[in-house]
């Protein structure tokens, strides 16, 4: 199966302008992200899907290659298909967020790998366990329940499960990576946002609304976004402490 990894980079953030090029271990963030997916087996091809040429220039300058994409896309679903359509040879793209820049190349793999179990899947994605209460409430900690076959029931900012009897019940902290067969992501982008989609702010409950299913795969990687100055900070100790730099 012919699989790309694409990781979005757009230039403008509210909280860290600029995020892309942030320096990560004296490289920008969004070539460190490269990296990472690129050391994934199951890749055939990696590339960056940017707005804006600064963040073209420096991933062709670290030897990678990128895709400039429209500057007014509504959603990142919108822009992963615009790449998609210049890839017609595809069967399975998988986007990895550029700021994750700790991605495990194993996870790429593990999505990867849930489409060869089910011939029939469209769409996959990742959990991890969550344990801390207050992490557990932060609305900006997207939390997902699945079936017992792992397939996702719901999505949601709130606490979910919401412990009223039993509070042995794991809480599963969703991880914004997501595996398409091409010619779902094509469909998906088509579709009309959906009312829980918009009340929670969470494409992917657009999936789920229209009747289709997402595998949802457990991993116990720990992973360390970059929103803020203060995760640029922790992001590049983990780099030195684990010899990444070099």
């Amino acid at each position: 199966m012919k699989t790309l990894c694409v990781i979005p980079a757009r230039y403008a953030s509210t909280r860290l302008p600029g995020k892309p090029l942030a320096d990560i271990a004296g490289k920008p963030m969004i070539c460190r992200v490269y990296e990472r997916a690129r050391r994934a087996e199951r890749i055939t091809e990696v590339v960056a899907a940017t707005d804006d040429p600064r963040v073209f220039d420096a991933v062709k300058a670290d030897g990678g290659k990128a895709m400039m994409t429209a500057a007014d896309h509504p959603t990142g679903t919108d822009r992963l298909a615009e790449v998609a359509m210049a890839y017609p040879d595809i069967d399975l793209i998988i986007n990895v967020q550029g700021d994750e820049p700790l991605i495990e190349p194993q996870v790429i793999d593990d999505l990867a790998a849930a489409f060869d179990e089910d011939a029939g899947l469209q769409m996959a994605t990742v959990m991890t366990p969550m344990e801390d209460e207050i992490d557990q409430r932060n609305p900006n900690n997207v939390k997902v329940v699945t079936d017992k076959n792992g397939y996702a029931l719901y999505f949601s900012r709130s606490l979910l499960p919401y412990p009223r009897y039993n509070k042995g019940v794991p809480v599963y902290k969703h991880i914004g990576i997501y595996a398409y067969k091409r010619d779902f992501l094509l469909q998906f982008a088509k579709m009309k946002p959906t009312p829980l989609e918009q009340t929670e702010s969470l494409e992917q409950l657009r999936v789920l609304e229209n009747g289709y299913r997402i595998k949802v795969i457990r991993t116990d990687f720990k992973f360390v976004g970059v929103d803020t100055l203060d995760d640029l900070v922790l992001v590049n100790e983990i780099y030195r402490e684990r010899g990444l730099d070099k």
